[in-house]
């Protein structure tokens, strides 16, 4: 159970590093959300890729990855995030 708690903060953190690399105009609420979203798909498709993290840091990277990639998303289908 404290490993969920300690891996949704990890996707919190991404979500949050995701949107100032992507310099996202959403807020921190909904950054922080696409950024759990995002850490989750992207640990899915690391897998799916064959790219384990095994520790702390690999897994921000995979998370933020997966992050940029949810943003992107969100950006070609939300007006919200549209420049």
């Amino acid at each position: 159970m404290f490993w969920w708690i300690v891996k949704i903060a990890l996707w919190a953190l991404a979500g949050f590093t995701a949107s100032r690399l992507m310099d996202s105009n959403g807020s921190l609420v909904w950054n922080i959300i696409l950024g759990i979203v995002g850490g989750a798909v992207g640990s899915l498709v690391a897998g799916w890729i064959g790219i384990q993290s095994t520790n702390t840091l690999g897994s921000i990277i995979v998370s933020v990855g997966g992050a940029c990639l949810v943003i992107a998303l969100a950006r070609m289908l939300l007006p919200k995030f549209k420049r």
